[in-house]
């Protein structure tokens, strides 16, 4: 059963009768056990809920539009208690957090629902066949997996758990199943690198198009490794051969099937020395929450704003804050920006990550710590700018329960806050 805590006054659920404190038992004759349950057979325009309210069986019928959702919040968003993780992976990141943050970051999910409605990634080794099925009949797409290697044997030994290798042949179940396949790799050198990186890209291009897309990130490596297994950080020499790689079986699957399908991170083009590729490269930037074609997209955007920004614009001398992986490629842009307007000053400061590891260069692992450190002392201008990437989804909080409010009140400075939606050069002409 399902407890109902709030019914919209406005929904099709409210004129139907359900109120806020009752059990919705099934739809039909299928009973809601979650979120993909409710999602996937409240979907039509005529409905039969069977509720339970105050320990009596009650029928309600709705009519609504097609798809329309029914208006109804749950004790939880997954109705259902979330899956966590039964892996103890060689590369978990999790495993690497220092003590002490805030409990939540602590929790592995390993939950297909949220793969759907989130875009985690899952490894399938706590699915069952009648969650296969379940999917399949549902034809809910995509679904993220991360398959690290097609090597049954080496693949138990990377996630630590014996069940591991044979859940493999759910990909198979699935493609066929009708269901699309997002892929991902986490590149561990002497582990699933050179030849079986080779085998897992030739068994997931058989998979194609079923499997729309895979990316091969670069592991990431924290200071806080005491205990766990040894790994080597990714090499220049390893970058450059996981991109031939990819990149060859890449034009296969695009002279095949009209699509790369294989995706190296811009990670490992910064690590291999390797020029990034094109925008085009990318078709509609499948793994770009991997952080794959991250930089083409910003360059193409700010190429284009830069054309339409005007040689007598103007604005305050700001700074910019970002991780060392990134800054480079800001600091490109903030040079061309004050070069065509004269009127604009600006400077980048890469933070290096002394929290994690100076081996961690993304900005969103930046900790509000080591931002106010790092640019304490510096004249910043009037405004230091920030990605909302150093940021949790929706605040102002950072890794480490810092607050942007925080780093103004240290540093004496007005943080802007540059969303992801938002261009470069917007954000560097926005004074509030």
């Amino acid at each position: 059963m399902a407890k109902v805590t709030h019914v919209d006054v406005h929904g099709p659920a409210w004129k139907a009768g359900l109120r806020a404190g009752d059990d919705l038992r099934a739809i039909g004759v299928h009973e809601i056990r979650d979120v993909l349950d409710l999602t996937f057979r409240s979907y039509e325009p005529r409905l039969l809920l069977h509720v339970e309210r105050d320990g009596k069986p009650l029928e309600l019928r709705v009519r609504k539009d097609v798809g329309e959702p029914l208006g109804l919040e749950f004790e939880s968003y997954l109705i259902d208690n979330p899956r966590s993780c039964h892996n103890k992976c060689i590369f978990c990141f999790i495993d690497q957090m220092p003590p002490g943050m805030r409990e939540t970051l602590y929790f592995k999910d390993d939950d297909a629902r949220l793969s759907f409605l989130q875009g985690n990634y899952v490894t399938l080794t706590n699915m069952s066949d009648e969650d296969i099925d379940r999917i399949i009949e549902m034809r809910i797409s995509p679904i993220n997996i991360s398959v690290h290697t097609t090597n049954p044997e080496l693949r138990v030994k990377m996630l630590n758990n014996r069940f591991a290798g044979e859940k493999l042949k759910y990909l198979r179940r699935l493609v066929d199943g009708g269901v699309e396949i997002k892929a991902q790799i986490v590149l561990c050198p002497g582990w699933n690198d050179r030849e079986e990186l080779e085998r897992t890209l030739r068994d997931l291009a058989a998979l194609a198009p079923g499997l729309t897309s895979c990316s091969i990130v670069p592991v990431g490596l924290t200071k806080y490794r005491e205990g766990l297994t040894k790994l080597s950080p990714v090499t220049r020499e390893d970058a450059v051969d996981a991109i031939e790689r990819a990149e060859r079986w890449g034009e296969t699957c695009l002279e095949k099937y009209g699509a790369r399908t294989f995706f190296c991170s811009d990670e490992l083009f910064f690590l291999a020395s390797r020029e990034m590729p094109p925008y085009e490269y990318y078709e509609d930037f499948p793994q770009y929450e991997n952080g794959v074609g991250m930089t083409a997209m910003f360059l193409d955007e700010f190429d284009a704003s830069l054309a339409a920004t005007p040689e007598d614009a103007a604005c305050t001398p700001f700074t910019v804050a970002t991780g060392t992986l990134f800054a480079p490629v800001i600091a490109k842009a903030v040079d061309l920006l004050s070069g065509k307007c004269h009127n604009i000053s600006g400077k980048v400061i890469p933070i290096v990550n002394h929290f994690f590891g100076e081996a961690i260069t993304v900005a969103g692992l930046v900790t509000c710590r080591d931002l106010i450190e790092q640019v304490r002392g510096n004249m910043l201008g009037h405004r230091l700018i920030i990605p909302s990437a150093m940021l949790r989804a929706g605040e102002h909080v950072f890794l480490d329960d810092g607050t942007v409010e925080d780093v103004e009140r240290e540093l004496g400075v007005k943080v802007i806050i540059q969303e992801s939606e938002e261009g470069f050069t917007h954000s560097v002409l926005r004074e509030e």
